[in-house]
């Protein structure tokens, strides 16, 4: 099997949103603090042996939690007519910082969303 690396990093934003349709409590504005994890996957290393330096990785990141981070989710235009569950959340997220990582031997390999300690989504393409 061909070696790979897997990096990931962790940030972390604040927002509120409610589930449209959704037949209980979470139906109400509600927020969270969401963590998040990034990973990224390649199998090269640079000329000093990184795959790519973590500040790349959460400066990509950043530039998109910052969209969401202290906003009402539903308010955004992604979220208008798609549901700011935490797995469309996940997707959306995961999608936005793969267009910004521009390297031929680094693809993002998945993508976390906690939306407390107990429960998560993963997502990945």
């Amino acid at each position: 099997m061909a070696q790979q690396f897997v990096l990931k990093t962790l940030l972390d934003f604040a927002s509120a949103h409610s589930l449209r349709g959704y037949p209980g409590d979470c139906a109400k504005l509600h927020g969270h603090n969401w963590k998040i994890e990034v990973q990224v996957v390649g199998d090269k290393l640079n000329d000093i042996g990184m795959l790519v330096d973590f500040k790349e990785i959460k400066r990509h990141a950043k530039e998109v939690i910052s969209e969401l981070d202290h906003t009402f989710l539903n308010d955004h235009p992604h979220f208008k007519e798609k549901n700011p569950t935490a797995e469309n959340i996940a997707e959306y997220l995961y999608q936005q910082i793969q267009q910004r990582i521009e390297s031929s031997t680094v693809n993002m390999h998945s993508l976390t969303v906690w939306e407390n300690d107990r429960n998560c989504v993963i997502y990945s393409e």
